[in-house]
């Protein structure tokens, strides 16, 4: 049996479990899909939709699963709410018994396209909740687009649990920070050094506050921009580390807690590499349309979750030393998925596979 067809089993079987014994014939087609476009996707390490054809089992010939692909990804039923929120639900849910560290932020995918993306920490990577999709050059979304995938977050979160949200200068608007307040949350964004601050019955700008490199200074009961909302707390913190100071906006009490959270903002950029230029190159894709770009993330996005799932479980079963090295273990967590599946598909091990982490907490 080829490497493709063991892939491409394994994760049919995997992804089935998910839905109704009853589907539609549509729906079942679609699943088929998806389960392809993930499988290729992992396979060939990459989305352009010719090369994920090749590494896909099929009676058809290459082009024909080109269309398919192509089919699928124009096809206005296919969508996250049905295809990828059941698995986003569930990563929340396996984790949500300690804090939920989410993340907001952009990047470029496809061609000429630029994808808000809120994902959710869990050991040094970030995993993709939700998303929407643009057209346009990598730049500030507007407003409303951070509220609008702000409310495609808020339903999945049970009420019981504790939740951090971070991002950076985008995203310190009043209404996201009222949104995040009356959810319950707590935040910490990056906000302009010019911004106006309202302290003491005096205005003043937040690069007021700045220090020496490695200070810290806040100021509470802060009103922010000329609206003075709040009260927040405001923090000039400069760290010895870097060339020069940021200002931070938050409902935390502690300056030193809201410095420590806002240092794990930085993962999402570990899920950014791993989807291009380290792993699935979605930038390479050649889509142009946003909502193509978008359906194609349901499937990368699911694979990047087998993936870490794989990695973790390389800790837990003590994959590492077989595969890596016994010393130390120098891979992410993703290249340390990538490289034991490859071992399971060279040994003719059985392939496991699940879109839900592993919680290594307490393991």
């Amino acid at each position: 049996m080829s490497d493709n067809l063991r892939r491409y089993r394994a994760i049919h079987q995997e992804i089935r479990q998910w839905y109704p014994a009853t589907l539609s014939k549509s729906q079942a087609r679609h699943l088929t899909t998806l389960t392809m476009l993930i499988s290729g996707i992992v396979g060939c390490q990459h989305t352009h939709l010719d090369k994920v054809a090749a590494h896909v089992p099929s009676g058809a010939k290459p082009a024909s699963r080109t269309k398919r692909f192509a089919r699928f990804l124009a096809n206005d039923r296919v969508t996250a709410q049905c295809y990828f929120l059941p698995f986003a639900t569930a990563v929340i849910g396996s984790l949500a018994h300690r804090p939920l560290v989410f993340i907001m932020d952009g990047s470029a995918v496809g061609r000429g396209c630029v994808a808000l993306l809120v994902s959710l920490v869990y050991r040094g990577r970030a995993l993709p909740i939700a998303w929407l999709v643009t057209q346009g050059s990598k730049g500030h979304f507007p407003e409303d687009a951070h509220l609008q995938l702000l409310h495609q977050l808020l339903p999945l979160v049970p009420r019981s649990a504790t939740v951090i949200f971070l991002g950076d200068g985008e995203f310190d608007s009043i209404l996201l920070q009222q949104t995040v307040d009356a959810a319950g949350w707590q935040y910490v964004c990056r906000t302009a050094s010019n911004t106006a601050i309202h302290i003491d019955d005096e205005w003043l700008a937040c690069a007021d506050l700045t220090g020496p490199q490695g200070s810290c200074i806040a100021a509470a009961q802060v009103g922010f921009t000329r609206q003075a909302y709040g009260p927040v707390q405001v923090i000039a913190w400069w760290d010895a580390r870097t060339d020069k100071p940021l200002y931070l906006v938050t409902n935390m009490e502690l300056a030193e807690e809201a410095c420590w959270w806002y240092r794990k903002r930085f993962h999402i950029e570990t899920f950014f590499s791993d989807q291009k230029s380290r792993g699935f190159r979605l930038d390479k894709s050649h889509l142009a349309d946003p909502l193509r770009v978008a359906r194609l993330m349901i499937a990368a996005c699911l694979a990047y979750l087998w993936i870490i799932y794989l990695g973790t479980l390389a800790h837990v079963e003590g994959w590492i030393a077989i595969i890596h090295r016994t010393d130390r273990c120098d891979l992410s967590l993703f290249q340390l998925g990538l490289r034991v599946l490859e071992h399971f598909l060279n040994e003719q091990i059985p392939i496991p596979v699940a879109f839900v982490p592993i919680d290594m907490e307490f393991l």
